[in-house]
């Protein structure tokens, strides 16, 4: 490795943060989330750190087939389904747990030639206008499907827009409630925030996402100080040169940082193109080794820039964590205006990965 930026990957947190989960919710089994390519972690790279869970779900049909072909035999569910009919013997193939949220999915089920029948997640809409049944229409889908010889078992899906609020799945499962009112089957409505701070949504499954990668799902780290969830992923690199400004000079593109007095700036070789978010406003918190600091002036492709004030000892391949066990993913994201969720996946494809 030439250029040293690098993401580290920590297994032993992946796995202790499953069991985090199974103790939030221990009468529940697991579905693990690793859609986005296991939230830009890299699926080939951690699904065995998880293979004590009881399922894996995500969307991509490749990805799954990959699963199956590492060698995992347990259930896997596709959160949205299938995209086209024409997916359907691979679903058959590889024995997949569809969800179903359209007619023409139920339409194109029934119609399909399939060796042996296959499980289904149904799903409602319970407020939050993305995708499932309306509550009504919940009671004829589910005896539809019961009359189909495609479908082996129904399960009832839901999902939460603001399950990170104490006040915020009431409304939400109420409707469910009315949907499944006297239908005798299992349900997996549970998300990440809903797992850990709601027990009465658990049921028979949780989904649990961007806590397992040590993330705060209400994207406030403080939320999950507690919780004994450590972080997965370090982002890292170096300082590669030093700037010495004086009082009115800039550093930067556009000009938007201007040192109030003499001040030492630290140079690190990561940037937009690397995945860190290219918004992140001067202040935005960075360890210089291990000194919290703060990022100064814009985001460049390759290059930031931090204040090396706290640090006076810092200088050429000094290590900077930008972010990982010191500073948290979710104080970077709030400071970009943004969630965990979306550096995780925004890891660009040119950063070495390690996992250790």
């Amino acid at each position: 490795m030439s250029r040293p930026v690098l993401a580290t990957l920590d297994l032993a947190a992946l796995g202790n943060n499953l069991q985090v989960v199974r103790r939030a919710a221990p009468a529940a089994k697991v579905w693990s989330v690793v859609k986005a390519n296991a939230y830009g972690h890299g699926l080939d790279r951690i699904w065995r750190a998880l293979n004590s869970t009881d399922g894996f779900a995500m969307l991509n049909l490749e990805e799954a087939i990959l699963l199956r072909e590492r060698g995992w035999k347990g259930p896997i569910l596709m959160l949205e389904g299938f995209f086209h009919a024409d997916e359907l013997p691979l679903f058959d193939k590889y024995r997949l747990t569809t969800s179903l949220h359209s007619n023409w999915q139920i339409k194109a089920l029934q119609d399909a030639r399939l060796q042996a029948p296959l499980d289904v997640y149904l799903k409602i809409n319970s407020g939050m206008n993305r995708l499932g049944f309306m509550p009504e229409r919940i009671h004829t889908v589910y005896q539809q499907l019961n009359t189909m010889p495609n479908v082996a078992t129904v399960t009832l899906m839901s999902h939460f827009a603001e399950a990170e609020r104490a006040d915020g799945i009431a409304t939400p499962l109420a409707r469910i409630e009315q949907a499944a009112e006297g239908i005798d089957a299992p349900r997996s409505l549970a998300n990440s925030a809903a797992t850990l701070w709601h027990p009465e949504t658990h049921f028979d499954w949780v989904r649990p996402g961007v806590v397992l990668y040590g993330a705060s799902p209400s994207g406030a780290w403080q939320d999950v100080a507690n919780s004994g969830i450590r972080p997965v992923m370090t982002l890292s690199s170096e300082i590669i040169a030093v700037q010495t400004l004086k009082a009115g000079e800039t550093v930067g593109y556009g000009c938007r940082y201007r040192a109030q007095t003499e001040q030492r700036i630290g140079v690190v070789a990561c940037g937009y193109a690397d995945g860190y978010p290219r918004i992140a406003p001067s202040g935005t918190p960075v360890l210089v080794d291990g000194i919290r600091t703060g990022i100064v002036g814009a985001i460049s492709m390759d290059m930031l820039t931090v204040d090396l004030t706290p640090c006076p000892q810092a200088g050429i391949g000094t290590p900077v964590e930008l972010w990982g066990n010191g500073i948290k993913i979710d104080e970077v994201a709030a400071a970009a205006g943004t969630v965990g969720y979306e550096l995780m996946c925004a890891l660009a494809p040119r950063v070495p990965v390690v996992t250790v």
